[in-house]
């Protein structure tokens, strides 16, 4: 539907369901052409009209409009010569362990989606161009609380096989088919070739029947349009193919133009189709079940910073942020002098993605290497895909890197790089549960990696977001997904954290405190005003104005520190300080705050 939408002249950018309203006999045409190429079953023009999807173009009020009328003009092309599937695509979020958005919630959107479609008279449903399992069962989950109508599953694969999240095909498999869907299968993303020896592989280990849709080959750019190479002919002795391996639902997906399924209807007329065959297949785990996920290593035995924290041992840490530029010598002899000063533990944070500075993950390493203290890596899902951040992760630990702070990060709105772009394919919520796996020996995909990482996994806490609820909520979440200490940023009053903690009591894990000492006037009314989530009390506002009038904002802010150290001490199992432009003097001030607190 899309490839024929694209070739008469829609613009990618547009909603193409919202044509199901707006342009109806547009659709229809593409209907038409394929019910005179022989199809049995159309796919509404629906795959992406669910309300997530909608909702990034205005449209979500539409949801069932356009659903219903994509089933009825699919209907009206039909007739009585070919089924009507409802066509159903992932809701463009993730959703847990890997996003925010919890199964129930996608469980609702989809059932939203399924109900219009049925409301428009389809026949079976097509969910397909599933990268998560978890979300496609999810879908299906959503079509059977409504109705018992055929269900098609149908994940998309790498040329390997595996699903985009590097699931194989020897697991999700049987999943499908425990879940209950009539037939399963693959769809988009590769061609014939690629997709023959997945579904041999799926036939090897499940007995459901099999659906197959490829695309027309990999895209190419030609003169700036993507084309699909793959000729109807091709197309066509693959479908036999397909159906010798046992596939029921064969046909195609991006690419795929009535010719070329015209030229499918007249293989799949020469041949009988034949029962499933292991003929040729690799050997493979038996049941397609992921292995047992290996016991994890302690806390205790994870790192200097994990032991200390399982013993109760009270905590400092400095946090450092990358300099500009490659040589970070000056940095370095600050973090030895840290050591020195009895510092356990320096934070690497991110720093401005702004400008050209090293990487936190390199920094890191550099600071263990030569200055001999423990690091703390501020680890962000800002700038990875899912599978790109496990590869950094895997890389980390070989290296060395033990400790773990994992936050979501914030995309960069100003600075030197104007058209920088961020990716975000999950939040922290999500990176938590990657290594909860990572540290039971298993990759996002369940497949085993061999021995066990041992990552500390921490993550952040704002006992002033503005959203409380939703903090509390989402602190849960991350304990639930596997975090074994928070960190608190940038607390200036006790009274907020300790209301916190009192609220998530029943999850309590080892908490830090992060204190910024305040250096000016400027700074505190920056705070006080222009950053979310960040609550200066106006006292401290005051005593700052005051102390920079006199000539000493420094020594009043190291001042506030210490009476906010003191405060927080009963609370939390550590103290976090960021040394004010490489201030150690302040450091070794606030340090002896935290030993006079005992």
């Amino acid at each position: 539907m899309g490839t024929m939408l694209y070739s008469k002249g829609v613009f990618l950018n547009r909603c193409f369901d919202e044509l199901n309203l707006t342009q109806p006999d547009l659709v229809a045409e593409v209907h038409q052409a394929y019910i005179r190429a022989g199809a049995d079953v159309l796919e509404t023009n629906t795959f992406g009209a669910n309300r997530t999807k909608l909702a990034s173009f205005g449209l979500a009020d539409k949801l069932h409009a356009i659903n219903v009328q994509g089933a009825r003009i699919a209907r009206h092309a039909a007739r009585d010569d070919a089924y009507v599937a409802g066509a159903v695509g992932p809701l463009g979020i993730r959703v847990e362990p890997w996003g925010k958005v919890g199964l129930d919630e996608a469980e609702v959107w989809f059932r939203e989606q399924a109900q219009a479609l049925l409301d428009g008279g389809v026949d079976l449903f097509i969910l397909e161009t599933f990268r998560d399992l978890n979300e496609l069962g999810a879908a299906i989950r959503a079509v059977r609380s409504l109705c018992s109508l055929p269900v098609v599953a149908q994940m998309t694969t790498e040329e390997d096989g595996n699903s985009l999240d590097g699931i194989p095909p020897e697991t999700f498999a049987p999943r499908l088919e425990e879940l209950g869907a009539e037939l399963i299968g693959i769809n988009c993303s590769v061609g014939p070739a690629a997709m023959l020896e997945t579904l041999e592989r799926i036939a090897a280990v499940t007995k459901a029947r099999l659906a197959a849709q490829p695309n027309a080959g990999r895209p190419r750019d030609i003169e700036g349009r993507n084309i699909y190479l793959c000729s109807p002919e091709y197309m066509a002795s693959y479908a036999r193919r397909f159906i010798a391996t046992g596939v029921k639902l064969v046909g195609g997906c991006c690419g795929t133009t009535p010719e070329h399924i015209a030229q499918m209807r007249t293989a799949v007329r020469s041949m009988t189709p034949a029962g499933a065959t292991s003929r040729g297949v690799r050997a493979h785990a038996p049941g397609g079940e992921s292995p047992p996920a290996l016991t994890s290593v302690p806390r205790e035995h994870k790192s200097r910073l994990g032991n200390a924290l399982a013993r109760g041992q009270f905590v400092v840490s400095v946090s450092v942020t990358p300099p500009p530029g490659y040589r970070p010598d000056e940095l370095l002899q600050q973090c030895r002098q840290l050591r020195i000063l009895g510092v356990d533990v320096v934070e690497v944070s991110e720093g401005s993605k702004t400008s050209a500075r090293m990487s936190p993950l390199s920094l890191a390493v550099l600071i263990e290497q030569q200055a001999g203290i423990e690091t703390l890596l501020n680890y962000t899902c800002r700038d990875h895909s899912l599978l790109g951040m496990q590869s950094d992760l895997l890389g980390a630990h070989a290296i060395g890197i033990r400790n773990l702070l994992v936050t979501t990060g914030q995309a960069p709105r100003v600075g030197d790089y104007q058209d920088a772009t961020v990716v975000y394919d999950v939040d922290s919520i999500g990176l938590t549960n990657v290594l909860s796996r990572l540290n039971h020996g298993l990759d996002i995909g369940g497949k085993p990696i061999g021995v066990p990482t041992s990552f500390l996994i921490g993550v952040a806490a704002n006992p002033c977001a503005l959203n409380l609820d939703d903090e509390v909520r989402r602190f849960r979440y991350k304990v639930e997904a596997g975090a074994e200490f928070a960190l608190a940023h940038s607390v200036f009053d006790p009274a907020d954290l300790e209301a916190f903690l009192a609220r998530v009591a029943d999850v309590r894990i080892p908490v830090l405190a992060g204190v910024q000492p305040l250096v000016s006037l400027r700074q505190a009314d920056f705070l006080a005003n222009e950053v979310p989530g960040v609550r200066v009390p106006e006292r401290f506002v005051e005593r700052m104005r005051s102390a920079e009038e006199a000539g000493r904002a420094r020594e009043e802010g190291i001042a506030i520190a210490v009476e906010l150290v003191r405060g927080l001490r009963p609370l939390v199992q550590g103290i976090q300080f960021w040394a004010p432009e490489g201030d150690l003097g302040a450091v070794g001030a606030l340090i002896d705050a935290v030993h006079a607190a005992k």
